[in-house]
């Protein structure tokens, strides 16, 4: 008999866009955080557990009022950079050849030193989104400042406007650079961004995509003429006349046979880059269904069905355009709908690299140094040397589309993990739980018995389990894996007692047998983290 094949299974949802009215309680706060943020601690959860669920999405998108420290020279006790003090900023200082590597990773270090801002907002997430969506690498463009402006930039728009943000980034320095546009000239036009800016940024490949190869070239010539001033500091984006290709543009049906009327003089550029967005959305639906799916499976699931496109996916592009591309909205929208909270869409992600470093960090909350850059830095640059080693570099993605699995079928998030990435993520939790990163006589390492003090009744085996495996772990265990985990705690099926006695002891430096229990303690707690981090369940979201 022939081999049968099992019908796949077949993922359906009955929930829409409707504002969900189920119960706000740990549970959902919990899909809600997972989601949203790198990670959080027990604290974020009893301060979520207290709003209700608007005000619960509000908090998640409020951008936080000040902006970051900007990254910092944290490499001249190596190689002496005459232009910035070891601690100052680099930013503004002028262009040195010789120092182009040491910043670039410098600002790599930093962005990874923004996942670990313990902060309530969707924020540092939309950066990582958006860093995703207009992908541009760190290691390729020429200098760090702009890559630098560049992050900035997203970081600005990150809730705005989109229409405005597409603007921006067509003019962005590194931007400019990354995909030839400072190289775009009325003599040589270059297609590069062009052809980006439709079918990545803005309408995508759909089937409903259908600008032409002429619309490239002819895309191409409006944006001749911007280039980079280096004259600047930091470098900006500047549009030289003279290189611009004044005379008329047309475009394809698909734009309505649109001309884009030449112009001449020094506002030229700003003239016709205003009329291109201008013809570019008026493409709306396609575009906002193109972000909108880009949303969908950043924040819900990867796969999007002919149920998702028609329930979910149109309704929210609609409203996006009803907003006036707002993305802030959109984003409430889907965050406060039932379809958010539907069971099927819980528990159904694996964990991109970042928010699994980021979160497992927020949850553990180990000790950083104080007023010491090189070592600082040095953490930072370890848990962006693991994001790369797990498959997402952060400041460079693999190529312009961004990293696959955001984007890739049929794998989609399951790219993240393989017989590689799996084992590299459990070292990571491994190694600052069991040993730490040592730098400079610094000791970067879990203190386990704190993790514990966060919960509610460390005390209780029962209870301190409950708490770590509801916080930690995206999905509830069976009974038997439960009782591994206590077993850690009493091995041998002791009384539960011997645990309480033995945290008391632990945690109070009075009794005679502190010493020894704190030792034994210690070392139960990190056999128990270590196994609750190694678990499948410990990778999903």
């Amino acid at each position: 008999m022939p081999e049968l094949t099992p019908p796949a299974v077949q993922r359906r949802t009955n929930t829409t866009l409707n504002a969900y009215t189920g119960t706000f309680g740990r549970s959902e706060v919990l899909h809600l955080l997972r989601r949203t943020l790198f990670g959080f601690d027990f604290a974020q959860i009893k301060s979520f557990e207290s709003k209700t669920l608007e005000q619960a999405v509000d908090t998640l998108l409020t951008a936080p009022s000040a902006a970051p420290t900007p990254p910092l020279n944290n490499y001249s006790l190596r190689t002496n950079d005459p232009n910035v003090a070891f601690g100052d900023t680099w930013v503004n200082a002028p262009f040195d050849v010789n120092f182009e590597n040491q910043r670039k990773y410098s600002l790599k270090a930093w962005l990874f030193q923004q996942t670990q801002t313990k902060t309530n907002s969707l924020h540092e997430k939309m950066s990582l989104f958006w860093h995703h969506h207009f992908a541009t690498e760190t290691l390729v463009v020429n200098l760090a400042v702009n890559s630098y402006a560049h992050h900035t930039l997203l970081r600005t728009h990150a809730f705005g406007n989109f229409k405005s943000f597409v603007r921006a980034i067509t003019i962005d320095s590194a931007m400019l650079d990354y995909l030839n546009g400072r190289l775009n000239t009325k003599r040589a036009p270059d297609e590069n961004y062009a052809r980006e800016l439709q079918e990545l940024f803005t309408l995508g490949k759909g089937a409903d995509s259908l600008f032409t190869e002429d619309d490239v070239k002819a895309m191409a010539r409006v944006l001749t003429g911007w280039t980079i001033n280096f004259l600047n500091k930091p470098y900006n984006s500047a549009f030289v006349a003279t290189n611009h290709d004044s005379n008329d543009k047309l475009f394809s049906s698909f734009y309505g046979n649109t001309i884009l009327k030449g112009q001449i003089g020094a506002t030229a550029g700003d003239k016709e880059l205003n009329d291109l967005m201008d013809m570019l959305f008026s493409k709306d639906t396609v575009i906002a269904k193109h972000i909108c799916r880009k949303l969908y499976r950043m924040f819900v699931y990867y796969d999007i069905s002919s149920d998702e496109e028609t329930k979910i996916i149109e309704p929210l592009a609609q409203y996006f355009i009803d907003q006036g591309w707002e993305i802030k909205p959109v984003l409430k929208k889907l965050f406060m709908s039932e379809h958010f909270f539907d069971n099927l869409n819980r528990s159904c992600i694996i964990k991109d690299p970042i928010s699994h470093l980021a979160g497992f960090l927020i949850q553990t909350k180990p000790e950083y140094p104080t007023n010491d850059v090189d070592t600082e830095y040095s953490i930072y640059q370890l848990g962006r040397y693991y994001g790369e080693l797990i498959q997402l570099d952060l400041g460079d993605p693999p190529n312009v589309s961004g990293w696959p699995a955001w984007y890739q079928t049929p794998m989609y998030h399951r790219t993240w993990m393989n017989a590689d990435t799996f084992p590299k993520r459990n070292q990571f939790c491994d190694f600052l739980l069991y040993v730490g990163y040592v730098k400079n006589g610094f000791n970067f390492h879990i203190d386990v018995v704190d993790v514990a003090l966060q919960t509610s009744n460390p005390s209780s085996a029962d209870d301190l389990i409950a708490d770590l495996t509801q916080w930690m772990l995206a999905m509830p265990l069976t009974t038997a894996k439960i009782a591994e985990l206590k077993a850690i705690l009493l091995p041998g099926g002791i009384p539960d007692y011997n645990w309480s006695d033995a945290w008391y002891a632990a945690n109070d430096p009075t009794n005679s047998e502190h010493t020894s229990q704190l030792a034994a303690v210690k070392s139960k707690l990190q056999g128990l983290l270590k196994t609750i981090t190694n678990l499948a369940e410990y990778q999903l979201s």
